[in-house]
This record gives C-alpha cells, structure tokens and sequence, in this order.
C-alpha cells in the first residue's frame, strides 16, 4: 500500500514524500488506518518497523483536522522511556511534519532546564517527553495537560522496565478523560501489564501484533562465526576490513568494562569507534549519536543497557561481539539494522564461555542461525594490543608523584643532640 492511497492533507504528504517514504510497512499498513479513523490503538511492533512515523503521521492529521491552537497549552504529548529516543522522535517529527507548521518540543533530564522551561511557557503544539523532568514542569504549572487532544506512549514495556509507570500513571490521570482524547500505544510486547495499561486509560483500543519473525529476519542477512575468546578480536578486525559497506556499525557486548576495553583496542587500531555508557555526561552521549548518525564516527560499542533508545537509521552491521544472555536482547540488537526497510547484516560470534545461550536464541527466533568456522583470511593478527601510553611530565614540588621526586640527601644528625656515629666504647 501507498501513502497516496491514505487521503492524507497535503502538507502531511508532502513532508512523507520530503523524507523519501513511498510504501507502508506492515505496522503502518495496519495502523494508521485505524488512527485516521480516529480510534485508539495499542500496536505491537519492534523497533525498526516505522512505528515512529505511524503515530506522527496519524498525529499530525488529526490536529490539522482539529483546527490551530487556541491557547498556550500542548495539544498533543508524547511519552517515551529514554532520552535518546526523545531526541530521535523529535527529528523525525521535524522531518515528517516540516510543512505543518506545528511548533515540537523535546523535554528530558541533563539540559538546559531552564530553556526547557521558557519554551512551554510560551506555548508548544506538540511535547516528546521523558516522564519524570515533564512532572517537574506540571508541577511547577509552567503548563497544563487539560488541553491534549492525543497521546502516544511509545515502548511501554520499557516504561515498565525502567521503572517509570507510577510516573506514566501520574501524567495519565491529569489528561483529559479517554473518550475526550486519542491514544495510541506501541510496545515490543503486548504483556499483561501492558495490555492492564490500555484497558484503563484507552477507549476500546483496536490491537495491531507484528509478529519478531516478520520484522528482522526476513531482512537481515544473519551470520555466526565460532570464534574462542582469544580469537575475537583479530576476527573483528579481519572482517571488518574484509566486509563492504561498513559505514556505521553497532557493536554489542555484554558488560559495560568490556565495551571500554573493547573500544580502547579500536581506537588504538586507528579505526573511529567510541563506547556509550550510563557513565558518559547526557550532553556528551548525544555528541557521539549525532557524530555516529552523520558519519563521523564508523563504530560504536555498547551493552544493551547503555543502547536503549538508540534508534539510528543507516546502521549497516550490528556484530555481536558477545553473544546475549537473553534471547529477546538479540532480537532487539539485530533489529539495529534492517530499519523501514532497509537490508542490513547481523554478525555473531560463539566463544567457549557464551555458546550455550545459542539454543535459546535459536528457539526464540524460530531459525537456526548460519554458522561457520572462521577462515585463516578472516583473522587479521597485525594488531596493536593497547593505545600507547604516553610518559607523563616530570614534576617537582610537592605536586610531585613519589617516582617523580627526586631523593633528598639526608642531613647528618649532630653529635651533641644524640645523633651521628656512636663513639667506640673502651
């Protein structure tokens, strides 16, 4: 199906058309259908699936159908559970919506909050939130909730995992009553808990379920190397050299030391790689996305904790340098790539110490994964093992390390105060 095919306002169409969008995928296909018709929905669908860009479409048509806004409070709000994902909803909004006119603003903790603040104070159409800094500013009445004509709640399964529902619950509860408004739910997993969630707070929510099997493995080309541990590294090396097309690479492991060492090692390999931890400042941990997104970066390390949220579209390969522990982690690595339609390639590598969780995956996916025995041509041993260290400064003072100073000479004691050598007894 064609987006010429859904009698979209013109501008709607235009902006899809702007970002290259000609065919729905299938969560879309079911979705937005549904949304224009002005019901609720409560979709299930992975990342990747241009999930994103139903709601927003769906969204922008309904308050060009409701007419401008009237005062200085939102129309229309959307929750998700990180500040990655905000960031990223918020540029795919600008770009989708470039010809709406509607005035889009990103609220989430570790900027400039007082920025924030001005801006819903002098009024928005549309807020992408985190939870928690957003009860901040309704606390504060910087804005009211009375006015929200839609809501989307994006990835509500990690609301709960991340501990946010009483925080959802909250904001909820100040909205206007289901049937004065529109909501649309999209999680990875339409669990209990979830499901709970839109029984209470939509208005008879139509289900849409996009099956795990239909959004990753049909388009990504999957690969499992066994490899030792001592093997990995020059593996990693040899076919990143060897593969075409590596222009962004997302590259997972399992703990978070093991991504610096990881990354340290590329670095040292002169290849522009860098690692997203919990550790990293905010404003810093988006200089490196945006750096990774726009191309001046080629590799990026992370555990699965510290990479939720990134949702970058162009990733080429995802390499499982640690195979997961949890057979739902590697449906939501590999879903990296192969995004709204794009192919992409996932690479795993089986060593002696996480080949065990390969049966689960391979359950859990519903395929065996390709394997193969690496080739001596898919090594490349000529590595350097570490960033060489450089010596530092030679400092004096008291500022100096214990190696840096230099040993003082030591004063002989005065005979007379009990010191010196001992005079020989008779």
């Amino acid at each position: 199906m064609k987006f010429t095919e859904l009698n979209l306002p013109d501008v709607v169409l235009k902006g899809v058309e702007q970002v290259g969008f000609t065919e729905l995928t299938p969560v879309q296909e079911e979705s937005i259908p549904l949304a224009l018709g002005g019901q609720d929905v409560a979709a299930q669908a992975q990342t990747g699936t241009g999930k994103t860009a139903a709601f927003l479409i769906s969204l922008f048509t309904r308050l060009l159908k409701n007419g401008p806004r009237k005062g200085s409070n939102p129309r229309a709000l959307i929750l998700a559970p990180t500040r990655e994902l905000v960031v990223q909803i918020y540029e795919d909004a600008k770009g989708l919506g470039a010809f709406c006119d509607f005035s889009v603003q990103p609220i989430f903790g570790g900027v400039d909050y007082e920025k924030q603040r001005q801006a819903l104070h002098k009024g928005v159409d549309i807020i992408v939130a985190t939870p928690g800094r957003l009860i901040d500013y309704a606390k504060q009445r910087v804005f009211s909730f009375q006015d929200i004509e839609a809501l989307v709640i994006d990835e509500a399964d990690r609301m709960f995992d991340m501990g946010f529902i009483k925080d959802l619950r909250y904001i909820l509860r100040k909205l206007p009553p289901f049937d004065k408004r529109q909501t649309m739910l999209f999680s990875a997993t339409l669990s209990p808990r979830v499901t709970e969630l839109a029984y209470e707070f939509m208005d008879l929510a139509q289900k849409v379920q996009i099956q795990p099997t239909q959004v990753t493995a049909e388009r990504v080309e999957q690969i499992l190397y066994h490899a030792s541990r001592r093997e990995k590294f020059p593996l990693l090396l040899g076919l990143l050299k060897k593969e075409e097309g590596t222009e962004r690479v997302l590259v997972f492991v399992n703990t978070k030391r093991e991504a610096e060492y990881l990354t340290d090692r590329l670095k040292a390999n002169e290849l522009k790689a860098a690692v997203i931890s919990g550790d990293i400042p905010q404003n810093k941990r988006m200089r490196i996305l945006k750096d990774f997104k726009e191309g001046r970066l080629h590799y990026l390390v992370a555990t699965d904790v510290a990479s939720r949220g990134i949702h970058i579209d162009g990733v080429t390969h995802v390499i499982n340098y640690d195979l997961p522990q949890d057979a739902e982690d590697y449906v939501h690595r590999i879903g990296r790539t192969a995004r709204a339609g794009a192919l992409g390639k996932a690479i795993s590598f089986a060593d002696e110490d996480l080949v065990f969780h390969l049966p689960d995956i391979e359950e859990y996916i519903g395929r065996k994964i390709p394997s193969a025995f690496p080739e001596d041509d898919d090594f490349f041993w000529d590595y350097k093992r570490s960033a060489p260290r450089k010596k530092p400064p030679a400092k004096t003072g008291r500022h100096a390390t214990p190696d840096q100073k230099k040993p003082r000479r030591r004063r002989p004691t005065h005979p007379k105060k009990g010191g010196g050598t001992p005079k020989p007894s008779k």
